[in-house]
């Protein structure tokens, strides 16, 4: 008997007719294993055992209701396991991973049904054990007799069942080397970490072209939040990678805005970005549909702005490429197009007139060396994705903030680029990615296997760019106000992507359409 296959039945509108869309083959397990042995690989050490506690349940304060559950991620990488209650321990010198799961008593299947038994755990994860958690903490005593080292991701996460005071003298508890080593693992996604963003991604996408459809007919942001969840959902999505964002007008300029709640009408335009989440892998995508199915003048002239900056960066995408190059050409190409729409300006005074310019190569290299593009694209070009939406950057960021205002500074895995970080990552050798005579490494090559988007945006945040651009002669030379006037109602532009790092190139997982495709899907063409 051939396996089964795992499939979506879809529908091709330019051909009417119906096809087998192939999701992951059924019967692939998790590869908990070959996570471990990335694991172990950059630990670098030959004997230890590994204990990493999953998510237990938990509830809001006064309320016998809680939050949804989220297993921990690092968790999840080495085992598979999305229930809560359950650890895993991975024996490096016996090259044993072994699942611990907690038992259901039948008193509690009736009122929250049963937890994954020890096969169906074994069937869907590639671990060499599954056994009940009453039986860890003997484990855990025993094999560090033997083994004499603990690797934790930190220090509250040490097992309490240890019994320390025999142990002790004759273990080593390391709380600072598993961290790291599992974040520089997660960076190089396998095959079926691939596989499940790509159908995080190809959910988010229907549910995009979904919205697209039934756009016009919405009256309020929350319509859309309402259309793109149902579509997630229906796909048997239940979970979103971050919470949706769909503002329209101003609020669009407002880069995590989540409050959904805002009429369309007399809007130009509305950002969509929203991820829905498979198997625990995240999506991260971004439209910006014009309201009424066309755009204004100055929507579709800023779209065509950040459609060309995201083009020409995927375009950039290859091994070896460092993702602080692609960040430095999408100011650059920012900086070339809105001197031609007249918003930034030489900045000498012959051009005050409001009109647009076509700079030489010199005069647009002396404006993005002031940095004053970022008062319209102030954030990083992208990230990882994987089991976080932002998900961790291993050993080096894709893209380091190293200017004196920002060393040290930074925790999220996402950067708000600084004017002083740009100018810093400008004036720094474009040619190597550390800072000669320092320790300082500026960003990261990209590598097969990467996943990262590609997103980026131009914002007229009134409050931002008069609080830290106009009020700054130096920089205010550069923006014609009279021009910028008549982009405010603009609000923002995003594009964003889910790029795939190919041996050879890339590959692009977000199908959600954009551009010509579509204006087509919203005008019911």
């Amino acid at each position: 008997m051939e396996a089964a296959v795992d499939h979506d039945v879809v529908s091709i509108d330019e051909f009417d007719a119906l096809a087998i869309e192939l999701r992951t083959p059924l019967g692939t397990k998790y590869p908990a294993k070959e996570h471990a042995k990335k694991v172990t690989k950059q630990l670098g050490v030959q004997n230890g055992l590994v204990y990493l506690p999953g998510k237990g349940v938990s509830q809001w304060e006064d309320s016998d209701m809680g939050p949804p559950f989220r297993q921990r991620r690092f968790f999840c990488y080495l085992s598979g396991a999305n229930f809560p209650g359950c650890a895993v321990t991975y024996d490096i010198g016996a090259d044993n991973l072994t699942l611990w799961i907690p038992y259901t008593p039948p008193s509690l299947i009736l009122w929250f049904g049963t937890t994954p038994s020890p096969d169906e755990c074994l069937a869907k994860s590639d671990v060499d054990n599954v056994k009940y958690i009453w039986d860890l903490p003997k484990y855990l005593n025993s094999t560090l007799a033997d083994v004499g080292s603990l690797y934790v991701l930190r220090a509250e996460q040490i097992p309490k069942s240890l019994d320390l005071g025999l142990l002790k003298p004759t273990i080593k508890i390391d709380t600072s080397s598993l961290l790291p080593a599992m974040a520089e693992a997660r960076v190089v996604k396998t095959d079926y970490e691939v596989a499940m963003i790509r159908r995080a991604n190809d959910i988010s996408s229907a549910a995009h072209r979904a919205v697209c459809a039934g756009f016009r007919r919405y009256a309020n942001e929350c319509e859309v939040e309402a259309a793109f969840l149902e579509a997630c959902v229906a796909e048997n999505a239940h979970m979103q990678s971050y919470p949706v964002i769909a503002g329209a007008g101003p609020n669009a300029a407002t880069l995590h805005y989540d409050a959904n709640d805002q009429p369309l009408a007399g809007r130009q335009h509305l950002v969509l970005d929203a991820g829905a989440e498979w198997e625990c892998y995240a999506s991260d995508v971004t439209r910006t549909l014009p309201v009424g199915g066309r755009f204004t003048t100055e929507g579709k002239a800023i779209y065509d702005v950040v459609a060309r900056m995201q083009d020409e960066c995927i375009d950039m995408i290859t091994p070896g490429t460092g993702f602080r190059d692609m960040h430095l050409h999408a100011h650059r190409v920012a900086t070339q197009e809105l001197l031609k729409l007249g918003i930034l300006r030489r900045g000498d005074g012959s051009d005050s007139n409001g009109k647009g310019t076509i700079a030489t190569a010199e005069e647009v290299e002396t404006i993005l060396e002031s940095g004053v593009s970022s008062a319209f694209f102030p954030h990083g070009l992208g990230h990882h994705v994987g089991l976080e939406v932002h998900d961790v950057a291993g050993k080096q960021r894709l893209m380091s903030t190293v200017s004196p205002w920002t060393v040290g500074n930074r925790k999220n895995k996402r950067d708000f680029i600084l004017r002083e970080d740009l100018v810093y990552m400008i004036k720094s050798s474009a040619s190597s990615f550390s800072v000669p005579g320092t320790n300082v490494v500026l960003g990261r090559a990209l590598e097969p296997g990467m996943v990262v988007t590609v997103e980026p945006g131009i914002y007229f945040c009134r409050e931002y760019i008069e609080a830290y651009y106009l009020s700054k002669p130096e920089l205010a030379r550069y923006i014609d106000v009279r021009v910028l006037d008549r982009y405010w109602d603009v609000g923002g532009v995003r594009i964003e992507d889910c790029i795939l790092v190919t041996e050879d190139g890339y590959e692009n997982l977000t199908t959600a359409p954009k551009g010509e495709e579509m204006l087509k899907v919203i005008n019911g063409k």
